[in-house]
């Protein structure tokens, strides 16, 4: 069960390693674009050119997803960015149960965005873990974790991609050791776990008292969505890559105050400390390199960047 690229590399190490995959399953097309044309999940799209069966039932509560699941008759479900809770009776229906590769190391960051979160979080490491799904949001059993370092300049779709890959490998021993019999799920300590909500539009707003380091790391983080957005002589403008200036002692201007613009854009940060922003796409126009922005806009140092205001 499975819907987004994330999934994709747990697809097809199971298929490549030859376990008999009854069928996939997946969230229904959905519209998207200007046309509104309906779009197939990347997992339907892969499972059909390895001749998987597909099923893309509206709700798993419907008596027509139980038919489909007793034909199936899986002794294992394998859950991977699927995008829906499981009710209780499918937890229960596998004799090895659900397992669920999630994109964070157990018990911090359970919930729908754990990559974007640690990497917003300032997070030095990170991980992917594999567990026995329970009614709870991600508070299952662990079975095996594999941790990695997030780079410091390393973006959510960076890390997701790496993640993805190295979740495969983790699913397809945890299968393994589940169906000998030699790996038993360990209980998550609740008190160590963080959360990692679904992201909102609100999130992408700037906030120019935010340290230089607390802002880089949301850009990273927040991008392509809901994306970071700030606003300049009354037009909303996206930031798409900052870099981290040095100050020392702390320079004496209010936050989102332009302190250069001679060859690079920089903009003072809440801690005194100037954030460049190297990448940056004015509101319906092409995204441009700071330096080219505050050229061609013919930026002065004082001018001030100011806060989106949510409606």
């Amino acid at each position: 069960m499975g819907s987004a690229t994330f999934a994709l590399p747990s697809l097809d190490a199971l298929f490549e390693v030859g376990h008999t995959l009854t069928g996939v399953i997946t969230q229904p097309d959905k519209p998207t674009g200007r046309g509104h044309a309906l779009q197939s999940t990347p997992v339907k799209k892969r499972a059909h050119e390895v001749h998987l069966p597909v099923y893309e039932p509206k709700s798993l509560k419907a008596d027509e997803t139980r038919e489909i699941i007793r034909a199936l008759a899986p002794d294992l479900i394998v859950v991977v960015a699927y995008g829906k809770i499981l009710p209780s009776w499918l937890l229960q229906f596998p004799k090895y149960g659900c397992v669920n590769l999630h994109g964070s190391l157990l018990p911090k960051y359970r919930g729908a965005a754990p990559v974007h979160w640690a990497i917003a979080k300032g997070e030095p490491k990170t991980g992917v873990c594999t567990m026995l799904l329970d009614e709870g949001l991600d508070t299952g059993a662990v079975f095996l974790c594999d941790e990695t370092e997030i780079g410091p300049d390393e973006t959510t779709p960076e890390l997701y991609d790496r993640l993805a890959a190295m979740g495969a490998p983790l699913v397809v021993k945890t299968i393994e050791g589940i169906i000998a019999g030699t790996l038993k799920p360990k209980p998550q300590d609740d008190s160590q776990a963080t959360f990692a909500p679904m992201l909102k539009k609100e999130d992408g707003l700037l906030d120019w008292t935010k340290t230089a380091m607390e802002i880089h790391n949301r850009v990273r983080a927040f991008n392509p969505w809901p994306g970071i957005v700030t606003k300049f002589r009354g037009t909303n403008c996206k930031i798409l890559k900052t870099a981290v200036g040095v100050s020392s002692p702390p320079l004496q201007f209010e936050p989102g105050t332009v302190v250069s613009s001679k060859g690079r854009l920089s903009v003072m940060c809440g801690n005194g400390v100037p954030l460049e922003i190297v990448s940056i796409q004015p509101e319906n126009r092409k995204s441009v390199s700071g330096a080219d922005f505050a050229n061609g806009a013919r930026i002065q140092a004082g001018e001030k960047f100011e806060a989106v205001m949510d409606n």
